[in-house]
């Protein structure tokens, strides 16, 4: 059984994730989203914000799990016992830092491969940051998210 880990910290998660979800459900027998505690980078939502939104976005769709994790990724890659890390590649600016990524990870695990996907054309240029920030200047980012985070997004004070 072929299982792909998609880490990150999905502050919020995006329209461009899911694109990639959806694509990763096809490909692999499951899909383990693995959202990211992720202290140091300030999240607006708490982790369990996270992984709620997270669960409402992808509910209903199949071979899909919703996990939280604050280690070491690979180790938690050998915990579920996945093949595959996966990574969004939105631009080239993207490409350095993943590549340096992937290495260090198949340092640390070379049984664990890292593939990269593409989100499609329109989603390439949304980030989770780019949502925050035209959130909290008032701005519409329905077309960037599920209705369900931009429902959470207006609910939520600026930090």
């Amino acid at each position: 059984m072929a299982i792909a880990i998609y880490p990150g910290t999905f502050d919020p998660i995006t329209n461009g994730h899911t694109d990639l979800i959806h694509r990763a459900a096809k490909l692999f027998d499951k899909v383990i989203v693995a959202v990211a505690a992720s202290s140091g980078k300030r999240p607006r939502f708490s982790l369990q914000e996270r992984v709620d939104l997270a669960n409402r976005v992808l509910a209903g769709v199949e071979r899909v799990e919703i996990i939280e994790f604050d280690s070491l990724l690979v180790d938690f890659t050998r915990r579920c016992k996945a093949d595959v890390i996966l990574r969004g590649l939105r631009a080239v600016s993207d490409f350095e830092y993943e590549f340096q990524l992937a290495g260090m990870n198949r340092r640390l695990a070379p049984e664990v491969e890292t593939m990269f996907l593409t989100p499609a054309e329109q989603f390439a240029y949304i980030s989770s940051s780019l949502v925050k920030e035209i959130a909290a200047l008032g701005g519409n980012v329905s077309e960037f998210v599920h209705p369900l985070v931009v429902e959470a997004l207006n609910g939520k004070q600026p930090v």
